[in-house]
């Protein structure tokens, strides 16, 4: 026997077979394997919707806000009712748009807490499920706001609800624009000293036009013309889908950078 084989214990000196008593040759590990998208967009949904249920940010905070806005501007054209009434379109949509950005930096704002974001990257979850779960948590967020909003725009506002499948095709796509944009550039905020006030900056110029397309289709829905509607809510669609779609492509290289 050579010099070789005697310093060799996990062998014999025939066909490299292990030896008796030797320990076997570890297999490697098997990593679990990677979950659907849906799946990972469930889970991140799910965790934030109870994390809301047990901060209640949205109904002490985010729902006060949105109402104080309502009344103020009911206040202020309250003398003339016809144009209190023509203008509920817009002032529900500014509204929904400025509750929406502390909704959004609160969702992106759990995970900069020490220690999360190392937790996210032992998950494997995929950035664009996690960017479209919590663009579906803000959603389900937005249009709880909406179920309260809208009822009291109806009292203070004199106006006469008609046209409902415009009100909600033109409703649906704009609260997903308004989630999808706000997650995005909040992303991309998080981490600087002051994403508070940066995340206004950045989300408001990108989502006027889904502000102009909602109170337009709105506007023609509660005037009985629905189909002047069916133009803008088609721009509300490309909107929504053109967000979406550029949040799951980018966010994980933005929440990268920001983070």
């Amino acid at each position: 026997m050579s010099a070789g084989a005697a310093l060799s214990p996990g062998r014999s000196g025939r066909g490299g077979a292990p030896a008796a008593g030797a320990a076997p040759a570890a297999a490697p590990a098997d990593r679990p394997a990677p979950l659907p998208l849906w799946r990972e967009v469930a889970l991140v949904a799910a965790k934030d919707l109870r994390i809301e249920r047990r901060s209640r940010v949205t109904t002490g905070q985010v729902l006060p806000f949105a109402l104080v806005v309502v009344v103020l501007f009911a206040f202020a054209l309250d003398p003339d009712r016809g144009l209190l009434a023509r203008a509920a379109p817009g002032l529900f949509w500014v509204a929904v748009l400025l509750a929406g950005l502390p909704a959004v930096n609160r969702s992106v704002g759990v995970e900069l807490a020490p220690g999360v974001r190392d937790q996210l990257a032992l998950t494997r979850l995929d950035p664009s499920g996690l960017f479209v779960g919590k663009v579906l948590a803000v959603v389900v967020e937005l249009a709880a706001l909406q179920a309260v909003l809208g009822p009291a725009m109806v009292v203070l506002y004199d106006v006469r609800p008609g046209g409902a499948a415009v009100l909600a095709a033109a409703g649906v796509p704009a609260t997903v624009a308004v989630a999808a944009a706000g997650t995005l550039y909040a992303g991309l905020a998080a981490g600087t000293r002051v994403r508070e006030t940066l995340l206004p900056l950045l989300v408001l110029p990108v989502t006027s036009p889904v502000l102009l397309a909602a109170t337009r289709a709105w506007e023609d829905a509660l005037a009985r013309a629905p189909g002047d509607a069916w133009g803008w809510v088609a721009m509300l669609w490309v909107a929504a889908v053109t967000y979406l779609a550029a949040g799951m492509l980018a966010f994980g290289a933005v929440w990268e950078d920001g983070t």
